[in-house]
């Protein structure tokens, strides 16, 4: 007979989700006082916990519908509204209306992803993702937030941020499938290769934190459209 979780242990992923919305809510008040740096890494920390609840919730056995939408509510703000707000106080305040709707947008088409995800997903963990994911897209814009003010130089292209959102948010709404990490190959032949690997980003991100994370993250957005590409290129010489 399978045991019952503790009640309490209903309320550990669930703090992992608060954790979540306080982190992106403090992102947000950075931005408003003008900590860009600080509003970043608040956004990368609201990944980690987000990350957590979902793992600790599968854990100890305490998912539940609560606890499916409470983490939708906490990614809107986190993965949503903070890096629109970053988006728009670090660049498209100095672009008028493009730069507002370079954030809206990418929160309402933050919104749709969740929202389609939730209505696709069943019990099982997916294999592959329909679109970014909107942790994944506010994470790409919070390094390249980190990447601006690390090289003064990028200061007077602040335009590729808000092209680079509204790119992002595009990609969320679409149909392009990008790989999925919940799923890894733990195969004892695949281990050490896995293992090499994670130490190898490891230790580069390590010795160069943004340019390591910059690096990462622009591979797996341009991924799923470089791959599109390649599949339609093969249809089309099937085709021929």
């Amino acid at each position: 007979m399978r045991k019952q979780p503790n009640q309490l242990a209903y309320l550990l992923p669930n703090f992992f989700t608060a954790s979540s919305i306080f982190t992106g809510i403090y992102s947000i008040i950075s931005s408003v006082e003008g900590n860009f740096v600080l509003a970043a890494w608040m956004v990368l920390l609201s990944l980690i916990f987000d990350g957590l609840d979902g793992r600790v919730a599968r854990m100890t056995n305490t998912c539940s519908q609560f606890g499916v939408e409470f983490d939708s509510l906490a990614d809107i703000v986190a993965f949503g509204v903070a890096p629109a707000m970053l988006i728009y106080l670090y660049a498209g305040v100095d672009f008028g209306r493009f730069g507002i709707m370079s954030s809206a947008l990418f929160v309402i088409f933050g919104g749709i992803r969740l929202a389609r995800f939730n209505v696709m997903t069943g019990e099982s963990e997916p294999s592959v993702f329909i679109g970014v994911p909107i942790p994944t897209a506010a994470v790409f814009i919070s390094v390249l937030v980190l990447l601006f003010e690390e090289y003064s130089f990028l200061a007077d292209y602040k335009l590729v941020i808000l092209l680079s959102a509204l790119v992002v948010a595009v990609l969320m709404v679409s149909n392009i499938r990008y790989p999925s990490f919940k799923k890894v190959d733990m195969d004892k032949k695949h281990m050490r290769r896995t293992f090499v690997a994670i130490v190898a980003v490891a230790m580069i991100i390590f010795i160069y934190p943004v340019e390591g994370f910059a690096t990462f993250f622009v591979l797996y957005i341009i991924y799923g459209p470089i791959l599109s590409l390649i599949h339609l290129y093969k249809r089309s010489k099937l085709l021929k």
